[in-house]
This record gives C-alpha cells, structure tokens and sequence, in this order.
C-alpha cells in the first residue's frame, strides 16, 4: 500500500499509523516518594487503580493507539516490573526494558532510551498518569500535522507545582518547569509527542539546579531552534496518580464508568448500583453499593462496601464498613468497629480488632506512615 501524508492519507483511507514509524516510551523509574510506605515494597505504577495497575492503563492507551513497540524506562523496580508486564504479549506490543542509572530527569530518560528510539517519532507516557480519552486522537493530530512536537496541557489550580506553558497564536512560545511565579495555569500533562529532534536538544541542555535534565529545558531548546512546539488542552480528566488522594480520586472516575458484572458467588447480600465481582470471589451477608470492585476469589462476609472501593485479589474483609478505598492482594481487615474510608491499604496486609485487656493501640508502621485514629 502506497504511504501519503496527512489528510491525503486520512482522506484516501489507508491506516496513517502503518505508514509513519512510531514507537512508544514508558516510563517507571521513579521511587514514589510520594505514596511511601506502599512504594518501600512496590513500583508505583503497578499500584492497582479499580483492580489493574496504573502502568497498564498506559500500555493500552499507546496499543489502542496503533503503536506496536514500546519501550519501557526502568530503574530499582525494574523485576517487578517485568514480571508484571513481560513481553508485552498480552497486549499485541513488543516490549523493550531500557535501565536508567537513576532518575535524572525527563529528558535523561530520553536520552538513555536513544537506540531504542533510533530515528522514530515517539509518544512519551509518564507510567503513573491516567487519561481518560486515551491518546488515539492526539496521536492522529499529530502524525498529520507534522509538528516537531505535540504537548498535552490542562489548566491546574496550582501551577507552581507543575511544568508550565505559555502559548501564543496556537503555539508554546515558552516552558517553565515549577515556576514560583507561574505565567500561565496550563501544566505539562505527562504525554508528549515528539520527532528526534528532541535528542539533539536533550544532548544541549544542562541540568537544572535540582540536577536532573528537565524535558521542559529541552522542549524550550526546540522553540529556540525556531521548531513547531503544538499544544493540546485537555478536555477530559488527567490524573498523576503521584500521590494519595489523587490515587484515589482516579480509583473514583475510572469506577464510575464501571458496568456490573457479577462473576462470583452472592449469597444472602444486596448489590446496589454497578458493582463488579470477579469470578472465585465470595460475598456472603453483605451489602455491597457500587460503584464497587471485587477482585478474584476475595472473601467478603458481614461487611458493608461503599462507593468507590476497589478490593484486589485473595483479600479478606470481614465484619467491617469500608468505603473510598484501595486495598491490595492478599490483605484482610477484620472486625472493624469504625467504618474504614479514604485508605489505600498495601499487599498482605492485615487490619483487625484485638480483644485483649487492659486496651491499647498496638502499631507496627513503616516510614512516611499517616495513621487517623478517630
């Protein structure tokens, strides 16, 4: 089949995708930091988000795409990682792992993936972010439109803490990267579309004084080599799923666009609402009021679950009120007097009420804990 460009491709009908090399980058090398102590034991982006790890939800987008080769940045978590992932298979993607020495930056990340990327245009997803239009669209726009790069913007409350874009005309006429004296409330969502131009750029640049190679330095680099820098508002929700409530407030959207499906076994419970219960889990003397998702063979007697609870794989939750939460495999939570909510609770864990006279509070915590007692 012939390869035209643009609208004459659109136009015609052939598969624009097919005719442009492009290939996708991922990456998962960050510590997270900010959701300690879950990530002093896990990756961050294979944190689950309404039962399927964050980092996944960034594979189907760039599958959903069209983009057949992926490359995925990795640092310490890098087996966890792969076991998680593989070879990408599952997905109908080729997955390449590159090691990254240690998170220097954005642009670092760019330049350690180089012959990985060769002399392809790329997509660059950000592991813990969440879109929820996907990126098929932006992917198209850009093919066609031919810029040397395409950034995703949303307006924040609180651009300081972000990458900024100031725009002008229908182009970025300039970047900041955590301003304190933001321009502009528009903050660099974590995707970008680039062409190798942005090597040359990422080779020029310096690090910035917290040391890393900013990607917004590097952005800048192809303004000021008068390059065509495109920017796309986002519409639909985005979440860096960074922190906790953010974690949670993505656990929440994607919940909401959740359709019942009841593959376990319910006995003696009311389900209200679109609730999903996977197959080999067991609900006995419970009501469940969706949104709601229960993972594969996990146990749930006696308790109430509210809205926009995702449970995981092998838990057990007996006796207990829960409700706005995240709870990883294979942990239990046992004979709460107090219903539990806003908690994101780590793997094989175990939460119960202790009998025992005289009472006390008994913890064992890990680092960067926060623990309300009410």
């Amino acid at each position: 089949m012939p390869c035209f460009s643009g609208s004459i491709a659109k136009a015609a009908g052939f598969d624009i995708l097919s005719c442009v090399k492009l290939k996708g980058l991922i990456l998962s090398g960050g510590t997270g930091s900010r959701l300690r102590p879950i990530t002093h034991t896990s990756a961050k982006q294979l944190v689950p988000v309404a039962n399927k790890p964050v980092l996944f939800y960034g594979i189907e987008a760039l599958r959903d795409a069209g983009i057949r080769e992926i490359g995925i940045i990795v640092g310490d978590t890098a087996a966890e990682i792969k076991e998680a992932v593989g070879d990408g298979s599952q997905w109908g993607v080729k997955v390449t792992y590159i090691a990254q020495e240690a998170p220097l930056g954005l642009a670092h990340a760019v330049l350690t993936a180089a012959e990985f990327l060769g002399d392809s245009q790329f997509v660059m997803y950000l592991g813990d972010n969440l879109l929820r239009d996907g990126i098929s669209d932006l992917v198209e726009a850009f093919i066609q439109n031919g810029p040397d790069a395409l950034i995703l913007l949303q307006k924040v409350p609180n651009p300081e803490a972000y990458g900024v874009a100031e725009c002008r005309d229908g182009a970025v006429v300039k970047l900041v990267e955590k301003p304190a004296e933001p321009k502009s409330d528009l903050a660099l969502v974590g995707v970008y579309m680039f062409t190798p131009a942005i090597l040359e750029c990422a080779r020029a640049i310096k690090p910035s004084p917290r040391g890393e190679l900013e990607i917004t330095d590097a952005i800048q680099c192809l303004i000021d080599m008068k390059k065509r820098v495109e920017p796309h508002v986002v519409q639909g929700w985005w979440k860096d799923t960074g922190k906790l409530e953010d974690m949670l407030e993505a656990n929440r959207l994607i919940l909401d666009v959740l359709k019942t499906d009841i593959a376990g076994d319910v006995e003696n419970s009311e389900i209200h609402g679109r609730v999903v219960i996977e197959a080999g889990a067991r609900i006995s003397n419970c009501t469940i009021r969706g949104p709601v998702i229960i993972g594969e063979r996990t146990v749930v007697h006696d308790c109430y679950i509210g809205p926009y609870t995702s449970v995981y794989y092998d838990c057990e939750l007996r006796n207990s009120e829960i409700e706005h939460s995240i709870i990883l495999e294979q942990s239990r939570v046992l004979d709460l007097r107090a219903r539990m909510e806003g908690s994101l609770i780590g793997k094989n864990v175990r939460i119960a009420r202790l009998d025992h006279k005289p009472k006390a509070y008994r913890f064992m915590v890990g680092d960067n804990s926060w623990i309300g007692i009410v």
